[in-house]
């Protein structure tokens, strides 16, 4: 899935999740289907989403990364846009991220966006909107799984809403509430190697 470049991780229009039906109980989330629950979980047990449809339409660089594909790319430490194995120095692998305004340390950022090759790295900044408007290139010498980032369901003796965008580290107790849909890494030992303007 190379079509004029469009990363690996990118979801097109033709892909959607499913909205299976989710009960709680004070074990965890679940699906009501059992077949589509056990089939959704990693083998940590950790609930997923299920994605339908194929990579078809227009890839939609706006929306969130496709679930699966992110999920195997970080798994893997393989490129975001290639699945080859991501590029790496003396100064650790290489992560190309957002720039939204230089935190106070790059050290200890818990990210979703998977490392990159070196050749991506020059590419994928001119086709995804969200580097474009400025990114930044990091070493990483240590990027530990800590969570998955997905839905929240709070659990039947403390009523509430689910909340859409939690990140739940793997120690939680909320980890059974969850159904995820990214991975999450951590990034230590971090060198900036360049920062990168808006790309016009």
């Amino acid at each position: 899935m190379d079509r004029l470049g469009v990363p690996y991780v990118t979801p097109w229009t033709g892909e959607a999740i499913a909205p299976l039906p989710v009960t709680v109980t004070m074990v965890g989330a679940a699906y009501e289907d059992p077949v589509a629950d056990a089939i959704a979980r990693d083998q940590d047990g950790v609930l997923w989403v299920v994605c339908r449809g194929m990579a078809t339409g227009k890839p939609e660089y706006a929306a969130e990364l496709h679930p699966e594909r992110q999920k195997a790319t970080m798994e893997g430490f393989l490129c975001a846009r290639c699945r080859k194995p991501a590029a790496r120095d003396d100064r650790g692998m290489l992560w190309v991220l957002p720039f939204l305004g230089e935190p106070e340390s790059w050290e200890g950022l818990q990210s979703a966006i998977p490392p990159m090759c070196e050749a991506c790295a020059q590419m994928v900044p001119r086709l995804c909107p969200e580097l474009r408007e400025g990114h930044v290139q990091l070493r990483v010498r240590e990027a530990e799984l800590v969570g998955v980032r997905g839905t929240l369901y709070p659990r039947p003796d403390r009523p509430g809403v689910p909340d859409p965008d939690a990140l739940v580290l793997y120690d939680s107790p909320g980890l059974p509430f969850v159904v995820a849909r990214q991975v999450v890494r951590e990034l230590r030992q971090v060198t900036v190697v360049a920062f990168s303007a808006a790309i016009h």
